[in-house]
């Protein structure tokens, strides 16, 4: 009979479970979590960890501690079991993702002026979900949170373009209108990296009188000028702690004309050693706008550079658009392997394309980066006067430049030749006034816990820097940061450890560190 009664609880608790919904199984250790720390029950809250958890604790500060479950229970065995200790707890965001889960938890405790933000980490085991790790931030409550601000790391730099982290402190940085740099964030060092090659674009001091109308703008005629031009990107191999291979883009010159080149180099003792040219895209030609040189690499391990089409007024090109022209090298984004050579798998776009397409209709695209955790690749894309767009990378996609474009052109007689049966790919978003977005980049830290997963992305124009929170593929609410504090900024850089840094173009530049 004894036997028969266990039998029954034993089904009674199974069916209880089995009839929860998965998230309702995530949120039981949580809860235990919850009201473990907030009622002093030590054994509630080892109940929520996986045996082998760690706890990691950040203060204001920056001192960091680590605990055992063990030992972060046995601190709540000091009060009284059962009785509130202050701590007011909330789950503020839950994802699952098939046996693993991910929550934030949002503590308060106004005894203390303390506020914690608990980022966790939870796995499906055989005898039920359990939290396997923990991080919390510590912030004060003296105050009301009033946004993000910012800090001036370094100064000096001339117009910073790129920042690539060989680690949290030491980084590459280029500067448009000087060098290639090695740089320690924390003791601000700098270091040029030699070996250079010497095709790199000087300034050029204008007579208008020499090339076609609208080459460059009438204003410049008589000043030493670079634009855009001077050494654009450098991004690390995904195994450089194994092979210290960089890629760089540049503005290659030959005489008075241009086009963009794309290096891969060595780095040895802050030098450029075994240097190939992995694409120049041509022809060389005068004007120094639109050389793109945006480079990323994607979750294949392939290397995909944006390449502008190089026109200050569209007018200067007649009948079928350079974006549009899948025999001209120029207005095109590109995906090669880390050798320079041509993934099988490319787009197909015809026998006369030149090699290594992967979408057409760019004009002036310098941002291009990866989505953490996907597949997906976004860019930005610079319009005349307005036409700024946010994109998403497709195979094959044409995104319509000068065809189609939310803005308006610079000639304005200009109108496009016609192409029949196009199918154009539109913007995943575009502003309505002019921003000229740049180097963007997908945030994931702990230092804005609501912005995991949002693009952050930098604007010339009127040096504004926004915020775009998305849902899946949709963007769901934009914010502009700093409205009170511009500054005309290239490029956002994300750290190792989550930090963000603003690039800003200034001939007095300067990396920026956004901070809570």
């Amino acid at each position: 009979m004894q036997k028969f009664i266990w039998l029954v609880i034993f089904g009674m608790a199974f069916l209880d479970v089995t009839s929860q919904s998965e998230e309702d199984q995530v949120r039981l250790p949580l809860n235990d979590y919850l009201i473990g720390t907030s009622y002093n029950y030590p054994d509630q809250i080892l109940n929520a960890f996986q045996d082998s958890a760690y706890l990691f604790l950040t203060m204001g500060g920056g001192e960091s501690r680590i605990f055992t479950p063990e030992g972060y229970a046995k601190g709540f065995g000091r009060n009284t079991p059962g009785e509130f200790n202050g701590r007011h707890g909330e789950i503020t965001r839950l994802d699952i993702y098939n046996d693993v889960a991910y929550a934030e938890i949002e503590i308060l405790i106004p005894a203390i002026d303390a506020r914690f933000i608990d980022l966790i980490l939870l796995k499906r085991f055989p005898y039920g979900w359990k939290i396997i790790g923990k991080t919390a931030t510590r912030y004060n409550l003296d105050k009301p949170y009033e946004g993000p601000i910012k800090e001036n790391v370094i100064e000096g730099l001339r117009q910073p373009w790129s920042m690539a982290f060989i680690n949290e402190e030491q980084v590459l940085i280029t500067e448009l209108a000087g060098e290639l740099l090695h740089l320690n964030l924390s003791t601000k060092e700098k270091k040029v990296i030699s070996g250079f090659p010497d095709d790199l674009f000087q300034p050029l001091l204008l007579d208008n009188s020499k090339y076609p109308e609208g080459t460059y703008p009438r204003d410049a005629d008589g000043r030493t000028v670079r634009f855009n031009a001077g050494i654009l990107e450098v991004i690390l191999d995904p195994d450089f702690s194994q092979n210290a291979l960089i890629y760089i883009s540049y503005v290659s010159q030959r005489e008075d004309t241009y086009a963009l080149k794309v290096i891969r180099a060595k780095l040895e003792d802050n030098s450029l050693q075994e240097i190939t040219t992995l694409l120049n895209p041509g022809p060389y030609v005068p004007g120094l706008f639109h050389f793109g040189g945006g480079m990323t690499f994607g979750n294949d391990g392939n290397l995909y550079i944006t390449v502008g089409e190089r026109l200050f007024y569209e007018g200067l090109k007649e009948g079928l658009a350079i974006a549009q022209d899948v025999t001209d090298e120029r207005g095109k984004i590109y995906r090669i392997r880390p050798d320079g050579s041509i993934p099988d798998d490319n787009p197909d776009f015809g026998s006369n394309a030149v090699e290594g397409l992967y979408a057409t209709g760019i004009r002036a695209a310098q941002g291009i980066t990866r989505r953490p955790g996907s597949d997906e690749i976004w860019f930005s894309e610079h319009g005349t006067v307005q036409g700024d767009e946010v994109n998403l990378l497709v195979a094959g996609a044409n995104y319509g430049w000068p065809n189609v474009t939310s803005g308006r052109y610079r000639t304005e007689s200009y109108e496009p030749a016609e192409i029949d049966g196009s199918t154009y790919t539109d913007p995943v978003h575009y502003w309505q006034q002019t921003v000229a977005p740049t180097g963007l980049k997908f945030y994931s830290g702990s230092e804005f816990p609501e912005w995991e997963g949002n693009l952050i992305v930098p604007g010339l124009s009127r040096g504004s820097l926004w915020r775009l929170s998305l849902d899946g593929l949709q963007v769901k609410q934009v914010e502009e940061l700093f409205v009170d504090d511009r500054v005309r900024t290239r490029k956002v850089a994300i750290s190792p450890q989550g930090k963000i840094y603003l690039l800003t173009d200034e001939d007095d530049g300067k990396i920026i560190e956004v901070k809570r």
